[in-house]
């Protein structure tokens, strides 16, 4: 379950490098903290001051689902993100962000089909999948990363030719 946990937290850690974010630290070992329990834990930070509400509410959208769908590709099993128990608080997360751009339900849910879908397709490709790769590689060594090393691992498979 650890190598599933290490590739789900890998997709956002890389997506929320690829969409101008920055990762201040990634986990599959949290600490019990009172709180839910959890798997696994990534905090990002969103420079506020670069991006409109719009874009910042459509680039919340791609690291909410990323987890999933790099999951999915891991697995090699595609399903709904919405449908599976694990991935409620990613797809929740979704579903409030995009809830400001796509008002009608309906709607709402067709957009973040489609934004899966599309990422499905992108963390496909083969420097992105190698970069989350190398993420859940560390986080299977070392249980926790700091934002630096995520953004130095995305930023070599990005830049490599």
């Amino acid at each position: 379950m650890s190598e599933v946990n290490a590739y789900h937290e890998a997709g956002h850690a890389f997506m929320a490098v690829y969409v101008g974010a920055r990762v201040r630290s990634v986990t599959i070992e949290p600490e019990d903290d009172d709180g839910p329990a959890r798997y696994a834990d990534i905090q990002v930070e969103w420079p506020l001051r670069q991006f409109g509400a719009r874009e910042l509410r459509e680039k919340s959208v791609l690291v909410a689902l990323a987890g999933p769908v790099a999951e999915m590709l891991y697995t090699g099993e595609p399903y709904h993100p919405g449908f599976v128990a694990e991935w409620a608080a990613d797809w929740k997360t979704a579903w409030q962000e995009a809830a400001s751009l796509v008002a009608d339900e309906r709607k709402r849910l067709a957009y973040l089909e489609q934004a899966a879908a599309e990422l499905y397709q992108l963390l496909d490709q083969e420097q992105p999948w190698a970069a989350i790769a190398a993420i859940a590689d560390h986080l299977l060594a070392h249980d926790s990363m700091e934002g630096d090393e995520v953004l130095e691992i995305v930023q070599f498979w990005l830049s490599y030719d």
